[in-house]
């Protein structure tokens, strides 16, 4: 039984952009270089670069290619925080929704330790969305200091999709940054009509490559960069541009967007019925997280009496791959911020396990699991219970 359950950490390659990464890949040449072989690949990466833009709502120059998500979430964050702080010592303060991913939370907690940043954490609501309340009040009070806010499009541990539009409202002149890693490709997401000053987007999570990524700049915004050399794109982010991989993960994301109703519906089906599976066969098992505004394939669950890295390790070799949560903290021994955000305990946050279906889950998988993870569950509390 090999069933995997982790897509949001990341997704297998569809078979298109495998090709077109292969086939990019023999055309060698540098896309800055003036002579032919390197005109002949900036011409593969602009044609990228645009059928990016279209897809996510922007202009071909708001296209910014990194090498992931955490690079281009560091890049706006100190990018806009090092170029606020230039202008007026006093614009100091960073807004951050507490559930944010730690390729956002990191970034502004390097700040606050090694610059000086003043960081206030906006609280999340026990469904998993933003206080826009809360929000209101700090914008209200800091108004004049805030050189950036951060809030996710949508999380990448219980799937709740955040109301972007409405922060960028409160906002109003404040930047704005958005990690839509896990959203773009899956939901609807258009840049220039929920209004953000920059969006994080990522390859990997819609079945491109691993390395290639993109953030998603307003024209005219000027912000300090991070890496410094030959200026590449925008003069905002240096490097030699991975033709290979920006060319397939264009591929990736128009595979995404043409088939992005009909994965919705039957990704969003399987997860119900997952959701169904396990609470039938675990009855005291909780679901975590709004049921209306979510991510199709995202599944956060509380398994009482259980801990998680314990169901993890079972469920692992039993053939079927989840997670605890975020897998940049794998490995890591600390209870998840989003769910101690939206206020479970910390027994119960560490006995939540996290499952994300993909475009190659099938209904057949998931009843497999629900068939197993009755007996699963039932192993790791009598090993719990035997433990204390």
């Amino acid at each position: 039984m090999d069933i995997y359950l982790d897509h949001a950490a990341t997704t297998p390659m569809i078979p298109e952009a495998l090709e077109a990464l292969t086939t990019q890949i023999k055309e060698f040449g540098n896309a800055s270089s003036l002579h032919t072989a390197g005109r002949a690949v900036r011409k593969k990466v602009e044609e990228a670069r645009e059928t990016i833009a279209n897809l996510v709502g922007c202009a071909p120059s708001e296209v910014i290619f990194t090498g992931s998500g955490t690079e281009a979430n560091n890049l706006a964050i100190k990018g806009f925080y090092w170029k606020a702080v230039e202008e007026d010592l006093l614009r100091n303060v960073i807004v951050v929704a507490a559930f944010e991913h730690h390729a956002t939370l990191e970034p502004v907690e390097w700040l606050e330790e090694h610059e000086g940043a003043i960081v206030i954490h906006v609280p999340i609501l026990a469904h998993g969305l933003i206080d826009l309340d809360a929000l209101a009040e700090i914008i209200k009070a800091e108004r004049e200091h805030i050189a950036l806010i951060c809030v996710m499009h949508s999380n990448n541990e219980i799937g709740t999709i955040q109301p972007i539009a409405e922060v960028v409202a409160l906002a109003s002149a404040i930047p704005v940054h958005t990690d839509a890693v896990q959203s773009f490709g899956k939901v609807p997401f258009d840049f220039a009509e929920l209004g953000p000053t920059s969006a994080t987007i990522s390859a990997h999570k819609i079945g491109g490559p691993l390395g290639v990524a993109a953030l998603i700049l307003k024209r005219g915004i000027d912000i300090t960069p991070v890496l410094h050399g030959g200026g590449q794109e925008r003069d905002i982010r240096s490097g030699t541009l991975n033709a290979p991989s920006i060319v397939a993960f264009a591929v990736a994301a128009k595979w995404a967007a043409e088939h992005r109703e009909e994965n919705y519906a039957r990704v969003s089906g399987l997860r119900s019925l997952l959701a169904n599976r396990v609470t039938d066969a675990v009855p005291d098992a909780r679901v975590n997280g709004s049921s209306l505004q979510m991510l199709p394939g995202i599944l956060n669950i509380t398994f009482p009496g259980t801990e998680s890295d314990s169901l993890l390790l079972v469920l692992d070799n039993a053939g079927i791959a989840s997670s605890t949560g975020s897998a940049c903290s794998a490995g890591v021994q600390r209870p998840s911020h989003v769910l101690l955000a939206m206020g479970l305990e910390e027994h119960e946050v560490r006995a939540s396990l996290r499952f994300s279906l993909g475009t190659s889950t099938t209904e057949a998988e998931i009843n497999l699991v629900g068939e197993v993870i009755a007996g699963v569950v039932a192993q790791v509390r009598a090993a719990h219970k035997g433990a204390k």
